[in-house]
């Protein structure tokens, strides 16, 4: 199977001032999918522009025609099921079926805090992802939804026509840990991962390789426990958080160096940041591009 390249572009321009050139560039340079994060703030952003993720998509949506969309990723630190629910349909639709969740527990970053809770404990995560995304699940392939569980209720939800695409938008499911690999196994058309965290500061590429070969094969134990095929399931790596950090975007050879050794272990989708100067995603845009539209042939 070739490799499918994609890219996330972070929502901190304005519409008119980048934010919209950004989007249909991405599609004239032949992206498979872009992303946004979907961040109320985000590490060294936080104090300058930053918008919403769905508006955000709405409006990319509006200006392409084939590209995928989707975010990478919605978490439940600030989404509620019902309403998130409502909101995807209408992208679906919007987009003319061209939108993926990518969904995943969240962290103790800003949005854990911003709404004034504390932040949750790595299980009080986990639990309240796994009822998060069953409820998302239902919502998304049901006309009417009940529920009360332990987090989240729904009362008589209502989400008619449904998704464009049936019987649901995909879910692309970020996790590492055996919980979140058994979300994927059962509720996932496409697997997550940025790497091992402990490796970024101070792990070698190969290690890394190593690591993402072990969640692979974790991934796959629990796809077997589910009675699923692993190979149904796409296999996506978010880029910039390995110890390879930006090497790889220095040059179309590094990049298809990078994006093949990864390929081998099974990935279908490399997803590589848009170049933001001035940050830890900084990276010359000519070649940026220049791998956009020749690395994928090079990667069949």
């Amino acid at each position: 199977m070739s490799l499918r390249l994609s890219t996330v572009i972070l929502p901190y321009r304005r519409w008119h001032a980048g934010g919209r050139s950004a989007w249909t560039r991405a599609e004239q340079l032949g992206f498979h999918a872009a992303y946004t994060y979907d961040h109320l703030s985000w590490r060294s952003f936080r104090d300058g522009p930053w918008f919403g993720a769905v508006p955000t998509l709405t409006a990319a949506a509006a200006v392409t025609d084939r590209m995928r969309l989707g975010t990478l990723v919605t978490s439940p630190n600030f989404r509620q099921p019902v309403t998130l629910a409502k909101e995807l349909i209408s992208l679906d639709d919007i987009s003319g079926g061209r939108i993926t969740l990518g969904i995943g527990a969240g962290g103790t970053g800003f949005d854990a805090t911003a709404l004034g809770q504390e932040p949750w404990t790595p299980r009080e995560r986990a639990d309240r992802f796994a009822e998060f995304v069953a409820l998302l699940d239902r919502l998304l392939t049901e006309d009417a939804v009940s529920y009360e569980g332990d987090f989240y209720s729904a009362h008589e939800a209502r989400n008619i026509p449904g998704c464009v695409q049936r019987p649901r938008l995909p879910f692309a499911v970020a996790a590492t840990g055996p919980r979140g690999l058994r979300l994927a196994a059962r509720y996932g058309q496409a697997w997550v991962t940025t790497g091992d965290p402990k490796l970024y500061e101070s792990g070698t590429p190969e290690q890394s390789v190593q690591a993402l070969r072990a969640q692979t094969q974790k991934l796959a134990d629990a796809c077997a426990a589910a009675g699923r095929d692993a190979s149904v399931l796409d296999k996506v790596l978010l880029t910039g958080f390995t110890p390879d950090r930006g090497r790889p975007l220095e040059s179309l050879d590094a990049f298809v160096d990078f994006a093949g050794r990864h390929q081998e272990l099974g990935f279908t989708e490399i997803v590589i940041h848009w170049p933001i100067p001035g940050s830890d995603f900084a990276a010359d845009q000519k070649v940026f591009e220049r791998i956009a539209m020749e690395a994928p042939s090079q990667l069949t």
